[in-house]
């Protein structure tokens, strides 16, 4: 009878496997030997639970206390919205912190674990793992969000008590932890010096794509006998993404420099997804783009396969300039070039692959679109670096490497 590594207890508050990161990470472990058990968010249709490819996963059943829509003429309303989302984020991660404990409480007396992995955000989480390392099991902690950069860049402020409320509860994810994962080398630094941590504590794991599932497929036939270029941005679409700089970058194109020969797929879900079909509404883009919504992987392959040019429109703001966007190496996975700000994460993942605008700068942004737009040999030439680039550095085949040098040190293997 085979051994295992260790057991595995993984917490995210998003559903799984759509989280890609967790559910990369999860294989990952799996294949390498380890028992894995995941507590995850409970989408519709999706069982209670399920055994996905070796990763038995328990669903906490979901609601939304209020709409996360943003925007309204009424400033009363606006004002509503503003403490009706907080409010709502406080009850529903408070509600899943609560429910986690109790399911991971279940699968420590049915199934056991060795190690308990809690992805942020919410950063509340941290209490489940703090009482199981309490009790000797081992405590990780995946950084995937600076919360309280997070909390900045979704409702554009500068501190306030629930932002210094979110710097406590990170300090304490961060000094509770045995071991922590980060995304990237802007991220070891702030959990280095916020929590105090030991460099030999903290583990990079970068997002990479999984090239076993990211490849090129057949494209689009009637996105392409449209004859017109067409661009693509995929992701979560909330207040601090960008999408709506995407759209107003779409509206220079047309407006501006009287360039209407594009074709433009938002694909992903997002609080802001309403909001952004009424701004494309407002700005006159009907004929020049589409959202999708959420939709299958093997769409979402088709249209990364069809564009011309991906787009990263995520802004400067305090969360945007220390991150990493995984979006960004699917697009060089299938030697997609990019069009996206110059933020410094970006850049590093990037490089060769993507023309940079000056953060924010909406015209400048449009001006790189029709550089790659009228530049077939450039775009060709960056397509081909961003592929290069992913095979040899930044796939999830080389970047997980760093996730089981974590585990070894957490679970030395016995002799």
């Amino acid at each position: 009878m085979k051994v295992s590594a260790g057991k595995v207890l993984m917490i995210v508050e998003n559903p799984y496997p759509q989280d890609s990161r967790v559910r990369n990470e999860a294989m990952r472990l799996v294949n390498a030997g380890y028992i894995v058990n995941m507590i995850a968010k409970k989408y519709p249709n999706q069982s209670n639970r399920e055994n996905v490819r070796g990763v038995e996963v328990f669903r906490v059943p979901w609601f939304e206390v209020f709409s996360k829509t943003t925007e309204s003429n009424s400033k009363f309303i606006s004002l509503l919205y503003k403490i009706g989302t907080k409010l709502g984020y406080i009850i529903e991660y408070f509600y899943y912190t609560f429910v986690s404990f109790l399911f991971a409480l279940y699968v420590f007396l049915t199934r056991g674990f060795d190690v308990i992995h809690i992805h942020n955000p919410p950063d509340t989480l941290f209490v489940v793992g703090l009482f199981f390392r309490l009790i000797g099991k081992k405590f990780v902690f995946d950084h995937h969000d600076l919360s309280p950069e997070l909390f900045l860049s979704r409702y554009n402020i500068t501190g306030g008590l629930i932002y210094k409320v979110l710097m406590i509860e990170e300090k304490l994810c961060l000094r509770s932890a045995n071991l922590i994962i980060a995304t990237n080398e802007s991220y070891k630094e702030i959990d280095i010096k916020r929590g105090n941590k030991k460099p030999e504590d903290i583990f990079v794991v970068r997002n990479g794509p999984d090239l076993s599932i990211f490849h090129l497929v057949e494209p689009d036939v009637e996105l392409k006998k449209s004859g017109k270029k067409i661009f693509v941005y995929i992701g979560v679409m909330g207040p601090q993404d960008g999408v709506d700089y995407l759209l107003k970058a779409l509206s220079t194109l047309v407006n501006k420099f009287n360039r209407k020969d594009f074709y433009c797929v938002i694909v992903g879900p997002g609080d802001s997804l309403d909001d952004l079909k009424k701004l494309r509404e407002e700005l006159n883009l009907q004929e020049y783009c589409k959202f999708t919504g959420k939709i299958p992987f093997d769409d979402l392959l088709k249209y990364l396969s069809t564009a011309d040019i991906c787009l990263d429109p995520n802004p400067s703001n305090p969360l945007n300039d220390q991150s990493t966007w995984i979006k960004i190496m699917e697009y060089m996975s299938l030697g997609k070039p990019i069009v996206s700000f110059d933020l410094k994460e970006t850049r590093f993942s990037a490089q060769e692959a993507a023309l940079y605008a000056t953060p924010n700068d909406i015209t400048e942004y449009a001006e790189n679109i029709i550089t790659l737009m009228d530049s077939p040999d450039l775009r060709e030439k960056m397509g081909k670096y961003g592929m290069e680039r992913i095979e040899k550095h930044l796939a999830w085949q080389v970047v997980s490497e760093k996730l089981l040098d974590a585990y070894k040190k957490l679970i030395p293997k016995k002799d």
